[in-house]
């Protein structure tokens, strides 16, 4: 596992890149880049992993639930955020990959705790280079992939 690449409080110019990402995604499909939409995403870019929405709205007050809810799906829908279903009561949100960086997690299915990680580039090489080998026996073309390891966490 490498370190993560989210953003840190205080890299005003890596969120500032993030949110010219996220405008230009929005505006092509029509779409403002509104306050509560900027907010929702400071709070993922600074949370370190994926975060439900009461978590989101717990992180930032100013975040009603409701409109936060409605925000996020057109954030999703834009490809700027990614939803996370995990069986659990909540669905997880995080910055899309593209802003994020190629990672993979790690799903507790008792709690329902996610913690992002990197695989070594050699170990990511060969899952690539493997995925894409038996998608081909099926005649699939992958654009990519995402590996969640679902099992139980420390505290669980």
């Amino acid at each position: 596992m490498t370190a993560q690449s989210r953003p840190v409080p205080g890299d005003k110019d890596r969120l500032a890149e993030i949110h010219l990402q996220i405008g230009s995604r929005l505006a092509g499909q029509d779409h403002r880049y509104t306050s509560g939409r900027r907010q929702l995403v400071d709070v993922l870019a600074h949370a370190g992993q994926p975060m439900t929405l009461p978590d989101i709205v717990a992180a930032d007050r100013n975040l009603a639930q409701s409109s936060a809810y409605r925000n996020l799906d057109v954030l999703v829908r834009c490809g700027a955020i990614r939803k996370i279903s995990t069986g659990g009561d909540h669905a997880h949100f995080e910055l899309a990959e593209p802003l994020l960086g190629h990672h993979h997690h790690l799903i507790c299915t008792s709690c329902g705790a996610i913690e992002d990680i990197h695989l070594d580039s050699d170990v990511e090489l060969l899952v690539d280079q493997s995925l894409t080998a038996i998608a081909s026996q099926s005649g699939f073309t992958p654009i990519h992939h995402s590996l969640d390891l679902h099992g139980h966490c420390a505290d669980c």
